[in-house]
């Protein structure tokens, strides 16, 4: 997608399932400053299952997000992710990288579930100084068709996509930013958005494994509407704990429950593959991080430490960057947008 130029900011776009999400950082200062964050909801279905649906309604949805945003660039930093991306780390002989672009699509035939003439591949040796015959290389393969998809949307939304980047990484990028105590053990990164629930598990700050449970708030809402005759209207009311309903918490502790299992079967493999320590605890992001009640119901399950993560614990956020008062509450929807603008130019 091409390097960046000199310009001194970057906007991270972020077309989730429910929103659409921009963040804008300059980077001209002695450190990364948000300047611009917009929000705006797609309508229902535009996005079912990570998969685009309605290309043109989601396409002019982006458009009105930057007509009400204001800003001048048409750059941005996406990413893609879900199903169709899959991160892992493995062992491969040493050599030095040149040799290994040269081998690493045959290496990729044996770790991704993908017709591999039909992937985009890059890795990153995450151990370049050692020695040993063996190195531990983090592969990552996309399906060429959803990055395709993703700059064609991004064209029709009259946007310049100079950089297409992994969620996963996204999220771990912005996470080590604002919560470097992060980088240290076992640690699992919960991206809890509008239908998917990422995982990200990251060993002394390396992002080794990922995983998507199909989970999401809208599974919550949907349950209260078929199961307790709730309005759409009414079930987003209690979602964000503007009205009380007397069974919620039980459709929050099964959503932690399905959660807490992925997040157990990703760290039991990592464990399985590596023998190494247990998961010490869970940075708990995206808009599930705001109901009432998962987060605690979370660290019940898992039996470990669940902390909030604030995408701007540690960017400083100019005066005025948030387009409305709204969205200063909605930060932790926000980190993977961040993430994505954080690149720096």
């Amino acid at each position: 997608m091409g390097l960046f130029g000199r310009s001194r900011t970057t906007v991270g776009l972020d077309v989730g399932s429910g929103f659409v999400k921009m963040v804008e950082v300059d980077h001209s200062g002695d450190q990364p400053e948000v300047v611009r964050v917009s929000m705006r909801a797609l309508m229902p279905d535009a996005i079912v299952e990570g998969e685009i649906m309605d290309p043109a309604l989601v396409a002019d949805t982006i458009r009105g997000l930057w007509e009400e945003s204001g800003t001048a660039s048409r750059d941005v930093v996406t990413a893609v992710g879900g199903h169709d991306v899959i991160v892992k780390k493995i062992s491969m002989d040493r050599m030095k990288e040149a040799d290994a672009r040269e081998v690493i699509r045959w290496e990729a035939e044996q770790h991704v579930p993908f017709d591999i003439k039909s992937v985009v591949l890059d890795f990153q040796i995450l151990d370049p100084e050692a020695d040993g015959l063996q190195m531990e290389v983090l592969l990552v393969a996309a399906k060429r068709e959803l990055v395709d998809n993703t700059v064609a949307l991004m064209q029709e939304a009259t946007l310049s996509p100079v950089l297409i980047d992994v969620d996963a990484f996204a999220l771990h990028n912005a996470l080590e930013r604002n919560h470097p105590e992060a980088m240290t053990g076992v640690v699992a990164l919960v991206n809890v958005g509008h239908e998917m629930t990422s995982v990200n598990i990251m060993e002394d700050g390396v992002p080794t494994l990922t995983r998507d449970i199909p989970f999401g708030t809208r599974r919550i809402r949907e349950d209260l509407q078929r199961e307790q005759g709730l309005t759409s209207e009414g079930a987003e009311a209690v979602l964000q704990g503007k009205q009380q309903h007397p069974q919620f918490l039980r459709y929050v502790q099964a959503g932690a429950d399905e959660v807490a299992m992925g997040v157990e079967r990703a760290a039991a493999f990592l464990m399985a593959q590596q023998m190494g320590e247990s998961l010490g605890s869970v940075y708990l992001s995206g808009g599930a991080a705001r109901i009432q009640g998962l987060p605690e119901a979370l660290a019940e399950r898992l039996s470990v430490e669940v902390r909030l993560v604030n995408p701007f614990q540690r960017v400083p956020v100019a005066p005025g960057a948030f387009q409305t008062p709204e969205l200063e509450s909605a930060g932790a929807m926000l980190l993977l947008p961040l993430g994505l603008a954080l690149r720096t130019p």
